[in-house]
């Protein structure tokens, strides 16, 4: 690691914490410094690509990479803490040290990151209304987690050789809370476990946010894409000045325009804080991929479910290739460097376009009821009592109704199609159409409701809520009783079964030389999952804007691969292999 300030390597191994701060601005074991940093989440990048990523944000100019640690990534299941293969946290910092960058770790319970649930496990926000306070269950349970994290954590400090010069507290605390106790119970969490290297909080740039957010013993930082002055202004006593997310991009919610943010804007406000003597990190420099069905949601009237794709219009694009905003802030940071900057790493590699044919496998319905019954209740339960995470949930029950008789699905949460016998009757979502109208003539059948979880809430008071169906079912103004419930696996449809023209499983065979990255697209295809080779993609929706999934060259292999849909309305009829990302119309994003 070297100092932006010096040409000679500065590696000490005293105990004593790398960085200090002052009004002045920071000091890296007594020399003046700079944070020049960028956000790259290990959890949305493919193992084998961790470094690939990491070199070029280092020849962006960063001398710094910050991460979350997402608690829900790691502990899926009660107990069963993973810190291998993609969530071996301890191989990508040390790649980063490799690389010659410091690391800052974001390990707060709570990581917001447009993040399902905000990272917080399900199966605890299940049972616990008081997510982020000093409750002494929620505390217990962030204690057990902590004894997992925090001891692989500290060797990896610059204190003992390691990359690590900063941790953060808590994240965006005071939009959320006023309990002060449950900061300062998570600055000793850290302190006690042996983390010695400077601790941080992060805020927006309100001043109830910066006072309820802060904590004595971390240097307060701020989140913002333009908010440079108001910052100045907000700045403690004592405190450097830190943007620890400065916007240079926006993330994307299913049904709006894909958010952009001009190179000339993005510079012009890290000029402006490097001026004033500020450090920062670029949120995000890569963003990568919200694989599988980790994306958040966002709730404002309505629920706002994030996209698969996490690009973020970032300076190093999804499938790492490089844009005018890299090369903006690169010129931006250079200045800051005594040498030459790392050299720029080779474009990636991409598939030859193609259409390749699917062919239907089975019905949405021959899916659903190839899986077991996995509880059978008076009542409909919510995924949270079925131990679901996300994904499908199948509930079925036979209903009898009068002429003209209306179908409601209180507290759905979040999509459901719905199914009289094997009749498609439509589809409800949450904040919408929640009822439809039963056949006119009356009589009974075996109903079907597939829900679909479209993304956990990540920020704001609807944190933590549940998914499924949270009310009941009622046909007029009866409940219907008597359910069976089916919790559709997150693995690749295999069954083959009536292969109706509307929704289900299909299939599509792709042949490679040898593998390489690329973009697939489903023209004709509604609302829809994909797995590539057994690993699931992410999901597409006609209603946009993300028009492409990313593939990973790592995913691929030479020879057959096979690319497997599950769409609930509407199968198309081909994938098509893409050079070139689509994300969908544009407008422009500043932030505050």
């Amino acid at each position: 690691m070297t100092d932006i300030l010096a040409s000679t390597p500065v590696v000490v191994t005293s105990g004593a914490p790398a960085l200090t701060w002052s009004p002045a601005g920071l000091r890296r074991h007594g020399r003046e410094h700079r944070i020049l940093s960028g956000a790259i989440h290990y959890f949305r990048v493919h193992p084998d690509l961790w470094e690939d990523r990491l070199r070029r944000l280092a020849a962006m100019g960063a001398n710094t990479i910050d991460t979350y640690v997402p608690w829900n990534f790691h502990e899926r299941s009660e107990g069963d803490v993973r810190f291998d293969g993609w969530q071996d946290l301890e191989r990508f910092i040390r790649i980063a040290g490799e690389v010659g960058l410091d690391v800052f770790v974001r390990p707060s319970p709570y990581v917001c990151a447009e993040w399902s649930n905000g990272g917080i496990p399900f199966w605890l926000s299940g049972r616990s209304r008081a997510l982020r306070t000093s409750d002494e269950n929620f505390l217990a349970a962030v204690d057990a987690w902590y004894d997992q994290l925090i001891p692989r954590l500290v060797p990896l400090q610059a204190a003992f050789g390691g990359p690590i010069v900063a941790i953060q507290v808590e994240n965006e605390y005071g939009s959320f809370g006023s309990d002060a106790a449950y900061l300062e119970h998570q600055r000793e969490a850290l302190r006690s476990r042996g983390i010695v290297e400077m601790l941080t909080t992060a805020d927006g740039v309100r001043s109830d946010m910066v006072e309820h957010g802060s904590v004595p013993g971390a240097m307060a930082t701020f989140t913002f894409g333009t908010g440079v002055s108001r910052a100045i202004e907000l700045q403690r006593d004592g405190d450097a000045l830190m943007c620890a997310e400065l916007w240079g991009g926006w993330f994307d919610h299913w049904g709006e325009r894909h958010h952009v943010r001009s190179a000339p804007s993005v510079r012009e406000t890290v000029d402006e804080l490097l001026a004033a003597g500020g450090s920062l990190s670029l949120y995000m420099a890569h963003g990568g991929t919200n694989f599988g069905l980790w994306n958040g949601a966002n709730h404002d009237r309505v629920l706002q479910p994030t996209v698969t794709s996490y690009d973020s219009d970032a300076p190093i694009g999804e499938d790492g290739t490089l844009n005018d905003k890299f090369h903006a802030v690169r010129e931006a940071f250079a200045v800051f460097h005594d040498g030459e900057l790392p050299p720029i790493p080779p474009a990636p590699v991409f598939q030859v376009p193609q259409s390749v044919p699917l062919s239907r496998q089975a019905g949405l319905l021959d899916v659903v009821r190839a899986v077991a019954v996995s509880a059978t209740t008076a009542g409909p339960l919510t995924y949270e009592e079925l131990g679901a995470e996300d994904g499908l949930v199948a509930y079925e029950t036979q209903v009898a109704f009068a002429e003209g008789s209306i179908l409601t699905v209180a507290g759905l949460h979040d999509r459901a199609t719905v199914f009289l016998d094997d009749e498609r009757l439509g589809t409800l979502e949450r904040d919408g159409e929640t009822s439809l109208p039963l056949p006119t003539v009356g009589g009974s059948g075996r109903l079907t409701i597939v829900v679909e979880s479209l993304g956990r809430i990540n920020y704001g008071p609807l944190l933590g809520e549940g998914k499924g169906i949270m009310g009941g079912v009622l046909v007029d103004r009866r409940y219907v009783h008597g359910w069976a419930h089916r919790i559709l696996p997150l693995d690749p449809p295999t069954v083959v079964g009536s292969a109706p023209a509307t929704g289900g499983s299909a299939l599509a065979t792709v042949e490679l030389e040898a593998p390489a990255d690329a973009w697939l697209a489903f023209p004709g295809g509604e609302k829809g999952m994909v797995w590539l080779n057994g690993f699931l993609l992410g999901r597409y929706w006609s209603r946009g804007p993300q028009e492409t999934l990313y593939a990973p060259a790592p995913l691929w292999r030479a020879g057959r691969n096979e690319v497997r849909v599950l769409d609930t309305d509407q199968l198309g009829g081909v994938v098509e292999i893409r050079e070139r990302p689509s994300f969908g119309p544009t407008e422009e994003y500043i932030g505050s």
